[in-house]
């Protein structure tokens, strides 16, 4: 009947038209009607059915008549989860029950305890996730109250709402004050843990436990099916993570990895932890031989070693077979032929005005070409300079002068490196009546043995005499101090500490010589935080008077200091209260390198913050020190260097810092770039570099020139070298920057693109503590370049050293022979958290072992032959038979025979 009145109305409509205003008004009060009409008529007939049992359902629950409740609650359960298995779309039930939500919630609080009640608060907890008001945690509530049926059995999207709701009520509850019991909660999230596993939501278990401080509860649900999806989620979280709960992090994944007997993996997690206890029981729990030689390989890269009553495992763990298998990869690359410095320089292809250099033959120049030659002929055996058996190489030592004849000779250990059948080589110089070449002998022999350990000590016991330890000669002795810290770096031999330690804290000893023997101790007890040392060289500082205390050499006590806190965090306060005492600004310049060096590669946010704070004060040189921002800036780099995100954002704060820093801080910015990117040629800082290499400062240019060098250490990288020799042609008459751009080259080519500078490996995932203590000596000389590196400590440079390793996969069978197999090397692929079974790797190309590896590149093997013993494939990795392979084409070619 409302209808007729309208009829009219519309037909006098077309004869009167009405104005927009009330066209308007008459819609708006005709949509809630319509709506409501139109959802009645777009609902099928099956959904309005559903919606009328459902409301049919509820009234029963409403009446009195309580022998018809579970029936009712039974059949609400099975409609709700019959939709709820799937949640592409609110489900039907779920929607229609909207208007009941109150309804139901009333009848809930009017029902007595029992079995009926606990039955309605499930369904109630269900209904709360999508009807309760945000930040009442009802879907909880009514859980915790309910029948405590199994959690899954309401599908995944009601089980994730809950994890999110005892993530918010757990947080509510410990913010208070006391702290209120959260038991209740926790063992609810243990029921919702083997759900999130079983259902491949790894990720949302191990957040849940995270969010929780219960992660140690994770291993007991983890099996062979989930742990390296587990395992591969909380280790990526640990950057992420304030102490202690990184350690925490890494010490739940050690367990899981320990209880699948997955070893290789577990040593890794110990080897990031530095805990030489853990990773002893690793290594002498492995109940197979084999896997323990590939335990043997991982350890030997990070340098860590102790003596075995096995003596293949010895050989391993030594490297002594590193020189060898280095040569035979060179020799299947065919790069065995000696390079000449010319034929890295290719000065033909440089447009250098006025038809060529003028001071060609001159001492600086030669002096570069030594250690061009030195780099890109590094661990050959040979070369067409030093070790040639020519005339030319009696008398190259000769071109050089003084210390570039320490230098020249030293090459010859950089040449034969890691090959201890070669110390002849070097032993003639040693009866040279030249102190430089004398010291250049013993400071080659100790670089021939960097990384590799003698059982025989022959080289510790030769360099150790006190004929050149007391030497008369103060460069003699410095090459032995800096040697032996080299050729034992890492090893915390404690003879050597015996017989170093007395010279540090000697204050009748020249400070260059004290500050070697200092940078030496902490070099060979890297990130052992070793007191003895710590106190030793502590005391000096203070002992020491202030014109003492500027010597250039100085800063490298402190390094030296430094590095026994090396990646130790907290463990380093102590020694950082100690150094506020000493007035001298070398003591603020060793607290921000020591600082720096306690959380390298950890990542800490807070750290990076305090180090852009002590770069953001402007000092007058003249009247305040303003070297300790040059540590600053480089501590910037070794804290972010651990992961990606933090190494992008110091990228963008080196921009800011250049445009707005002060002189020190500009020529520290190159530096830190070169340690961030070490043998990683990304683009855009290869560009920003070179823009830097031209600057108006020469020590900004020289460093950026260094910087780019080490940017592309042993890549070969033809955009990069084509920078160079324009860089060449620009200096040609700057003999300092021409220098610096020859060793540049020569870094380069470094073992003739067959090594990496970079003290990152294991899918970048361990830190070289070692490779990282000679990045960051060689990176500290040149925060004074001009009285160091250009002066007469070039020979410094060879710090280096103890970072260069070769970017090889090599595999081998059993018996630890060379065996040839086909692999995928590509592009890294971040996988963690990605559901299904991603590719790790992208771009590839299929290659046969041995092959090069770049820094951003990760191999796996392209035949189901062999299985590999270790979980990364770099470095050496032991393969053995698959038991389940078939070889298909063996298999077709026999039925067709038959």
């Amino acid at each position: 009947m409302a209808q007729d009145p309208s009829k009219p109305a519309a037909s006098s409509s077309k004869d009167a038209p009405k104005p927009d205003a009330e066209k308007l008004k008459d819609a708006k009060a005709a949509k809630p009607d319509d709506k409501k009409k139109d959802e009645d008529d777009e609902l099928s007939e099956e959904d309005q059915e559903l919606k009328t049992q459902l409301e049919m359902l509820v009234e029963r629950l409403k009446e009195n008549a309580t022998d018809l409740y579970r029936a009712a609650l039974e059949t609400l359960r099975t409609l709700i989860r019959t939709s709820t298995s799937s949640m592409t779309s609110v489900p039907k039930p779920l929607k229609f029950l909207r208007p009941h939500y109150t309804t139901l919630i009333e009848v809930y609080e009017k029902w007595k305890d029992g079995d009926n009640k606990r039955f309605l608060s499930d369904i109630l907890s269900v209904l709360s996730m999508t009807y309760a008001e945000e930040g009442k945690r009802d879907s909880l509530k009514y859980r915790m109250s309910g029948s405590s049926e199994a959690v899954g059995s309401w599908g995944h999207e009601y089980v994730r709402h809950l994890a999110a709701e005892i993530i918010a009520e757990y947080n509510d509850r410990t913010e208070k004050d006391p702290p209120e019991p959260t038991e209740d909660i926790l063992a609810l999230a243990l029921e919702v843990v083997p759900f999130f596993l079983k259902h491949n939501a790894e990720a949302d278990a191990c957040d849940l436990l995270l969010e929780l401080e219960a992660l140690d509860h994770l291993p007991k649900f983890v099996d062979k099916n989930t742990f390296q999806r587990v395992c591969l989620y909380i280790v990526s979280c640990v950057n992420y993570v304030a102490p202690p709960d990184d350690v925490a992090i890494l010490k739940t994944a050690h367990t899981i990895y320990r209880a699948q007997n997955e070893y290789p993996q577990a040593l890794q997690i110990s080897i990031k932890l530095n805990d030489m206890d853990l990773i002893k029981d690793d290594f002498n729990s492995c109940p197979d031989n084999l896997l323990k030689k590939q335990l043997a390989y991982i350890l030997a890269r990070q340098r860590i070693w102790w003596d075995t009553e096995d003596d293949d495992l010895n050989a391993i763990l030594s490297n002594t077979d590193l020189s060898e298998q280095f040569y035979s990869f060179a020799r299947d690359l065919d790069v065995l032929e000696p390079k000449a410095p010319e034929d890295i320089y290719k000065s033909h292809l440089e447009n250098v005005r006025g038809g060529g250099s003028s001071n060609v033959d001159s001492a600086r120049q030669n002096l570069a070409s030594t250690f061009v030659n030195a780099f890109v002929n590094a661990g050959f055996r040979g070369d067409k300079l030093m070790t040639a058996n020519t005339e030319e190489e009696a008398s190259w030592v000769y071109k050089n002068k003084d210390h570039g004849m320490l230098s020249a000779v030293a090459s010859v250990g950089m040449i034969e490196l890691w090959d201890l059948s070669k110390m002849n080589e070097l032993d003639k110089y040693t009866y040279a009546n030249s102190d430089y070449i004398k010291a250049g002998a013993l400071l080659g022999l100790c670089l021939l043995t960097a990384g590799v350990r003698d059982e025989a000590e022959a080289v510790f016991g030769y360099v150790r005499e006190d004929e050149y330890v007391n030497h008369k000669s103060a460069v003699v002795r410095a090459a032995v101090f800096a040697g032996l810290g080299i050729a034992n770096a890492g090893s915390a031999h404690e003879e050597v500490l015996e017989l170093l330690l007395p010279f540090v804290s000697d204050t009748g000893l020249s400070m260059e010589l004290a500050s070697l023997a200092a940078l030496s101790l902490g070099q060979v007890f890297v990130g052992t935080c070793n007191g003895d040392i710590a106190s030793t060289i502590l005391q000096t500082m203070m002992e020491r008077d202030d014109a003492q205390l500027k010597d250039p050499y100085a800063k490298f006590m402190g390094v030296g200091l430094a590095l026994l806190f090396l990646g130790k965090q907290e463990a380093a306060d102590a020694t950082l209260e100690t150094l506020k005492v000493i007035e001298h600004p070398l003591a603020k310049q060793v607290s921000v390198l020591l600082e720096a060096c306690a959380y390298a590669g950890t990542g800490n946010v807070l750290k990076v913050q305090q180090m852009l704070q002590y770069c953001t004060d402007h000092l007058d040189p003249e009247k305040e020190d303003d070297t300790f921002q040059a540590f600053a800036v480089l501590g910037i780099a070794m804290i972010s260097m651990g992961e990606d995100i933090g190494s992008e954002m110091s990228l963008r704060s080196f921009n800011h810092l250049m445009h707005y820093g002060e002189p020190v801080i500009r020529r520290s910015v190159p530096l830190a770039l070169g340690l961030l990117c070490a043998s990683n040629p990304i683009v855009t800082v290869l560009d920003t570099l070179s823009k830097y290499s031209h600057d108006n400062d020469n020590d900004v240019a020289i460093n950026a020139i260094f910087a780019m060098g080490m940017v592309g250490a042993g890549t070969n990288n033809a955009r990069l070298a084509q920078m160079l020799r324009q860089l060449a042609a620009y200096y040609y008459k700057e003999p300092n920057c021409l220098f610096m751009v020859r060793i540049a080259q020569g870094l380069v080519h470094m073992g003739k693109g067959t090594m990496t500078l970079n003290p990152y490996h294991s899918n970048r995932m361990l830190l070289s503590p070692v490779a990282l203590g000679g990045l960051i000596t060689v990176l500290t000389a040149f925060t004074d370049v001009k009285t160091l590196i250009l002066g007469k400590s070039h020979w410094m440079l060879y710090y280096l050293v103890t970072a260069m390793y070769p970017r090889f996969l090599i595999t081998v069978d059993e018996n630890l022979k060379t065996l040839p197999v086909t692999v995928r090397v590509g592009q890294a692929v971040d996988v963690v958290g990605q559901a299904g079974r991603p590719k790790t790797i992208t771009g590839f190309q299929t290659h046969s072992t041995p092959v090069l590896m770049a820094f951003t590149e990760r191999a796996e093997l392209a035949t189901e032959e062999y299985l590999p013993l270790s979980g990364v494939l770099e470095g050496f990795v032991i393969l053995k038979k698959n038991p389940d392979y078939m070889d298909e084409d063996k298999e077709t070619s026999s039925k067709a025979g038959k």
